[in-house]
């Protein structure tokens, strides 16, 4: 919506108003396809102010669209507010972000280099 965004808008597709209920999951069709370059991949993240003011966010964030899907571009939402959320035509729902994807090389190995943290995992630095 402005130069300096680094998303894309994704807007609801659907044929009539689609509440969705506290707790509700539901799938939201774009209504696009889109063709995403070999070697990136496009991420799809909430928009902060469905998250805030209404509880709507992604189940599965951010998701990724692969360069080689060729579908419709649907988005699974959830509502985490108190109150029932009606999702209308036209509504911006989501941002998609076109992000290139490094390709590591695996190797396996029969031990780790040995850091400071080691395994240290949740909250292990404290709060």
């Amino acid at each position: 919506m402005t130069a300096g965004a680094a998303g894309m808008d994704l807007s609801a597709a659907v044929e009539a108003d689609t509440p969705i209920r506290p707790g509700e999951i539901k799938l939201i069709s774009t209504g696009i396809s889109i063709s995403v370059p070999v070697g990136y991949e496009v991420q799809i993240r909430p928009r902060s102010g469905l998250a805030l003011k209404h509880g709507i966010t992604l189940v599965n964030t951010p998701g990724t669209i692969d360069s080689d899907y060729r579908g419709t571009v649907s988005l699974i939402l959830i509502n985490l507010g108190p109150a029932p959320y009606t999702v209308k035509r036209g509504a911006r729902l989501a941002q998609m972000v076109l992000q290139e994807v490094t390709r590591a090389e695996v190797e396996e190995v029969e031990d780790l280099e040995s850091t400071a943290r080691a395994a240290g995992g949740f909250g292990h630095t404290g709060v």
